[in-house]
């Protein structure tokens, strides 16, 4: 070997690369945090070399033992990672042989880094996803508990942003515990396809060791194996999906923060936030903002990106592995934390906000939200649905011309627009009959969200 090659992969080389080539493609910096992961999986494979006796017992005992160490100083702190090493995989191989001898040199018999770096970024994904998983059920949780303190509370239902009807605000908190579900759903398909075990497949085309992948993929809890060796080394699908169920999470994350925006808006007035989730500003003594919520909303935007660069990275290339495959670590990590963090944030901010009645009850004072109710009852003494939606539509006009609910209108005033109704009417139709009034399954009375709620409970039981 060359003085001047690389010891972990040189040979045919006789010089080092370009300091800005070393630096280019070093992932050291990023990726050590596979390193737990790369031990398990080497401690795995040595014991199963040991097994079909490609090395002694006494070598592998010698390996293991290297290793621990090795785990021990990186948890201490007091590791040095080198990035003339290049990646986690090398800085670990390199510092075992240096305590060890040339028999850690052994470790990399019948796998490559290729397959290495595969194994470590499965056992990765297949414990956040479980992370990931916790946490969900944790705001799932947070949401139904809001909603079971704030059960009476009705509120205004939006479309387009315009007050529609009125709803339990049990019930809106509920349609985002079922969202999150989907999202749990999601993470659960992540990690079905991310249990296989890709140690074995070698750089491309396998080994010609009498390897068992069997045993290393029981050592390591997987429940099952790649099939195809060139599949194994260069497959990143499970990146892809699960950087594209978190931008699915961190979606559903921003609706609710732009509604929680909006709602401790001093135009809503529907929530107060607590003190521990808002800021202030540097001017303006009197402000509280939703500056969690915000970044959340901003920070969406950040995964996405994620998936669409790691979607680009994969798309032209031919099989196997490509050292692009490389940028599959820093967009996932990164998107990783973020949702961790932006769930329990969320988490918190739930189970701490305050539901201002007051400005609620206002609200739905000022609305024309049992329109579609006055339709109904017109609907219900034989007029067509349109012409009683015309009918009901003139009456809604009146109103705001003259400054009058609907439930304030006289009786001379109704007769006006129809003879079939009276004031007596449209005086029931308040927010709390108009609720009751829709008590199919899925909707917003409160013996349906009764149900809803409990399912929902249960549903969060399931794994």
């Amino acid at each position: 070997m060359g003085k001047q090659s690389n010891a972990m992969w040189g040979g045919r080389f006789t010089k080092q690369p370009d300091e800005l080539v070393e630096a280019f493609g070093a992932s050291i910096a990023f990726d050590q945090r596979l390193a737990f992961y790369d031990i398990a999986g080497s401690k795995a494979h040595i014991r199963m070399l040991a097994k079909q006796q490609v090395v002694t017992e006494q070598e592998a005992q010698m390996i293991v033992e290297g290793l621990d160490s090795i785990r021990e100083e990186i948890e201490a702190g007091t590791f040095v990672w080198e990035q003339s090493l290049e990646d986690v995989h090398m800085n670990i191989e390199h510092h075992l042989i240096e305590r060890i001898g040339a028999v850690g040199g052994k470790l990399h018999t019948g796998r490559s880094r290729n397959d290495q770096v595969a194994l470590d970024m499965h056992l990765f994904a297949l414990e956040e996803v479980d992370v990931l998983v916790t946490l969900v059920t944790s705001l799932q949780t947070a949401l139904c508990d809001c909603a079971e303190r704030n059960f009476d509370v009705i509120i205004p239902g939006y479309t387009h942003l315009q007050r529609a009807q009125p709803v339990l605000f049990a019930h809106h908190l509920l349609a985002y515990v079922w969202m999150l579900a989907r999202d749990r759903e999601r993470l659960f398909g992540v990690r079905k396809r991310a249990d296989l075990m890709p140690l074995g497949a070698g750089a491309l085309a396998g080994t010609t060791f009498p390897i068992d992948r069997t045993f290393v993929a029981s050592e390591l809890g997987f429940t099952a194996l790649y099939e195809n060796s060139m599949d194994a080394v260069s497959d990143r699908d499970y990146v892809i999906e699960m950087l594209a169920t978190l931008s699915v999470v961190m979606m559903h994350l921003s609706r609710l923060a732009e509604e929680i925006i909006l709602w401790s808006s001093a135009e809503f007035g529907f929530l107060e936030l607590d003190d521990a989730y808002t800021t202030g500003s540097s001017m303006m003594p009197q402000k509280k903002n939703p500056d969690m919520a915000e970044l959340v909303r901003g920070k969406t935007g950040r995964v996405y990106g994620h998936l669409l660069g790691m979607l680009t990275t994969c798309k032209g290339l031919p099989l196997t592995y490509n050292k692009d495959m490389q940028e599959d670590k820093e967009g996932l990590f990164d998107a990783v934390d973020t949702v961790k963090t932006a769930l329990r944030i969320f988490t918190g901010m739930i189970e701490t906000l305050t539901v201002r009645t007051e400005a609620v009850e206002s609200a739905l004072r000022q609305d024309f939200s049992a329109a579609t109710d006055v339709a109904d009852l017109l609907v219900r003494k034989g007029v067509p649905f349109r012409e009683a939606h015309e009918i009901v539509g003139n009456m809604v006009r009146y109103c705001i011309e003259t400054k009058k609910p609907l439930a304030e209108l006289s009786k001379m005033e109704i007769q006006r627009f129809t003879p079939l109704l009276d004031e007596q009417e449209l005086v029931a139709l308040t927010p709390q009959a108009l609720v009751a009034a829709r008590n199919c399954r899925g909707g917003t009375a409160p013996e349906a969200v009764r149900k809803q709620l409990q399912w929902a409970r249960e549903r969060l039981e399931l794994r």
